[in-house]
């Protein structure tokens, strides 16, 4: 539409410059003369100006006409083909006119007059690797699905429009949200031209939808032999998808064959959380205690995370909360800057009813940093030292309207999880779950706060059963654990 506007609106400018033009020459004063062989013809100049334009016509006419005669020529003396090259150069210029109009009504969105220029050049041309594609691309900027489908089938029969018309119908059933057909379209399209990067991210996610872990790694390994994927990218999501096939091989009763997956995943990508956890419970199901340590602590290393705490702390269940704070204090070593280890040590402290100990430990993370679960902490210190009702009160209430804490979160769209998971379940991204703060959550109303707090004036002992933070190691319990993030107190 909007290039046929340009040639209508171009066709009236010229139309009005010769117009202006020729009002002019008649007005102007004087004209041409011209003198030969005692005979003197003049001419106005208007005249002179319609007598240049005839002879560059003629001229014109004068040149075809000499390339005809050549032609002639040439066929009269034994070449067949003379006549037939003269008249297909014609034909083939036109068809080219005809076909780089339909590109440009291509780009501006006019899908009819794109389709009309391309057909025109199909018979013009003979070429319907060329105009087979425009006519496929004007019928899908014109809403005709069925001559787009038709034509990009056209495409597939022969060798060097195949690829493109392979990835033309892909592109169709994409649309139509047609996954298994489109599945099986990319694989062929990858067959044919592995190199192409939009072709491997659109098998990549396809494959990832169908949980074919196989196949999503072998076409990483592609990308990355084609140099359209960076080699720590590669590495990273090679340990997502082998965490994934392990997962899966776990769920079927391979527990061998899961955990060599397990282990690979996590040697691919050590601060790989869910990769850790997996390869040590993969280890202490096996005895293996040191090992499976040794993979939890270096995770913890590399990014501290409530889960490791639980996984670690599981490898010795029935131990002493003495015994279970030394051990974690080697597990946590090198690390006591970090958030994580500043609140693990603490609520292991408050275990052990150790308030000083705890708030050496928390220091000034509640202040600096004051998230829900950093503030039910202090609470709980604050309760264990003998603080009054009121100002452990005014923590909770800080603490229930605070930054909740870090829950497993999709980069891309926002979408929170309960777990990781290798794909996001809402936008379908790959490798785009991450550990971090949500968005601040409404606060609870202050008619709720005695349902949260309770009659603290009820609690006799170091730590009153209404204002334990969920999940803190009691005196006493078998296992440690982290405080949850949607209960910061245990009711």
């Amino acid at each position: 539409m909007l290039w046929s506007l340009i040639k209508i609106l171009s066709f009236v400018a010229m139309v009005m410059l010769v117009s202006f033009g020729a009002g002019r020459l008649m007005e102007a004063q004087g004209g041409v003369t011209i003198e030969y062989a005692g005979f003197e013809l003049s001419f106005g100049a208007l005249q002179a100006a319609l007598l240049f334009l005839g002879l560059l016509i003629t001229l014109w006419l004068l040149l075809k006409l000499f390339g005809l005669a050549i032609a002639l020529l040439r066929f009269i003396n034994g070449d067949e083909t003379a006549l037939s090259r003269y008249f297909d150069r014609n034909r083939e210029h036109r068809g080219f006119e005809a076909l780089s109009d339909g590109l440009m009504a291509l780009a501006s969105g006019d899908g009819r007059d794109a389709m009309a220029k391309a057909k025109k050049a199909d018979r013009l041309l003979n070429r319907s690797d060329l105009t087979n594609l425009i006519v496929a691309q004007a019928a899908v900027a014109n809403g005709d699905r069925q001559t787009a489908e038709a034509t990009y089938k056209k495409l597939l029969k022969e060798p060097k429009t195949r690829f493109v018309g392979t990835y033309g119908l892909l592109q169709q059933h994409l649309q139509d949200g047609d996954t298994e057909v489109a599945l099986k379209l990319a694989e062929h399209a990858f067959a044919l031209k592995p190199q192409h990067g939009e072709t491997q991210d659109v098998l990549l996610k396809l494959q990832a939808g169908q949980e074919d872990w196989h196949g999503v790694r072998a076409t990483l390994t592609a990308k990355l032999k084609h140099g359209t994927l960076p080699k720590d990218v590669h590495k990273r999501r090679d340990a997502v998808f082998a965490l994934s096939q392990a997962r899966d091989l776990r769920a079927e009763g391979k527990l061998e064959e899961a955990q060599s997956y397990a282990v690979e995943a996590n040697r691919l990508a050590p601060g790989l959380v869910p990769a850790a956890l997996l390869a040590a419970e993969g280890y202490r199901e096996q005895n293996n205690g040191k090992q499976a340590s040794r993979i939890l602590r270096a995770a913890w290393q590399l990014a501290p995370h409530p889960e490791l705490a639980a996984g670690f702390a599981a490898l010795a269940p029935d131990e002493a909360p003495t015994a279970r704070l030394k051990r974690f204090a080697q597990f946590a070593k090198g690390t006591e800057p970090h958030a994580e280890t500043k609140m693990l040590m603490a609520e292991l402290h408050v275990a052990l009813a150790d308030f000083d100990g705890a708030r050496q430990a928390l220091g000034e993370h509640a202040k600096t940093d004051p998230t829900m679960r950093a503030l039910t902490i202090l609470a709980a210190i604050e309760r264990g030292d003998g603080a009054d009702d009121q100002s452990v009160r005014q923590l909770l209430t800080q603490a229930i309207s605070a930054q909740r804490n870090p829950q497993w979160i999709c980069e891309n769209c926002g979408h929170v999880h309960h777990d990781w998971e290798p794909v996001c379940l809402n936008c379908e991204a790959i490798d785009s779950i991450a550990w971090k703060h949500p968005p601040m959550s409404e606060a609870v109303s202050p008619d709720m706060l005695p349902l949260i707090v309770g009659h603290m004036a009820q609690g006799g002992a170091n730590l009153p059963p209404l204002l334990e933070p969920e999940g803190l190691i009691q005196p006493g319990e078998d296992a440690a654990k982290t405080v949850t993030d949607d209960m910061p107190l245990k009711k």
